[in-house]
């Protein structure tokens, strides 16, 4: 029996990204619903030409606005997408023959992400597997304020062929705020589970994070952008450890 897919995506000043995104689902969505944290650029517009579900909700962490936008669904399977990233055509074809015979209650693929125009295979931005495709009475995005993830427990999983595209930087300065949002979000975190934050995570793993991503992980080969992306992680780290100190001192 074939199964209807709910595409539901997240937005906030989208305008660069979302219709490449909408077009890329059109042949297996049968509901496209966008929640959209009150974008100041044209992504409503773009929207609303394409006919979707467009609804604006204020953006409370990335775990509730996706589990929201998902509570307005009215189809049995849901594909979450972020505006950024498309489905290639093997991916298309995969979920399609899903539609036809779901043998799975969770599907993941691989995602390829594109930096700054380069199309990023190590340092471990890939395979970078993706949870998204899934039977919404059986999971949900967990807690997590930033990094959610679909919730595994008493599922089953199936593996889908070929890539989700993610464009996910235009510039290097992009990237490094994009960073700093996700560090602070990340202490935030860590502080509401009690963690700490210590001299040896500090410096000890920030460093160890760049020889990880750069020479274990061949970040290398991906040439000036990969040893971009190691240094940029690096210190991405440090300055989540550094903020979670912060606020046990404001504490």
């Amino acid at each position: 029996m074939e199964i209807k897919i709910s595409v539901v995506i997240i937005t906030f000043n989208e305008d660069k990204n979302i219709e490449r995104c909408i077009l890329s689902v059109k042949d297996i969505a049968d509901e496209i619903i966008v929640v959209d944290s009150f974008s100041t650029d044209k992504t409503e517009e773009i929207c609303k030409k394409h006919d979707v579900n467009f609804v604006q909700r204020k953006f409370d962490g990335y775990s509730n606005q996706k589990n929201y936008a998902n509570s307005l669904t009215t189809k049995p399977y849901i594909l979450s997408l972020d505006a950024d990233e498309e489905l290639s055509n093997e991916l298309i074809s995969s979920i399609l023959k899903v539609k036809m015979n779901p043998k799975f209650d969770v599907f993941y693929f691989k995602r390829l992400s594109n930096y700054c125009g380069k199309w990023i295979k190590y340092g471990g931005w890939y395979p970078d597997f993706q949870y998204r495709l899934f039977d919404k009475t059986k999971t949900k995005w967990n807690d997590n304020l930033v990094h959610e993830r679909i919730e595994l427990n008493n599922v089953s999983i199936g593996f889908l062929k070929g890539d989700l595209l993610h464009y996910t930087v235009f510039s290097v300065e992009q990237h490094e705020n994009q960073l700093k949002n996700f560090a602070s979000l990340q202490a935030m975190q860590m502080f509401k589970k009690e963690k700490k934050s210590n001299l040896f995570q500090l410096f000890f793993i920030s460093n160890f994070k760049f020889l990880k991503l750069f020479i274990f992980k061949r970040g290398f080969l991906d040439g000036k952008f990969g040893f971009i992306i190691a240094k940029n992680a690096a210190k991405a780290t440090y300055l989540k450890y550094k903020t979670l100190q912060q606020l046990y001192k404001n504490k």
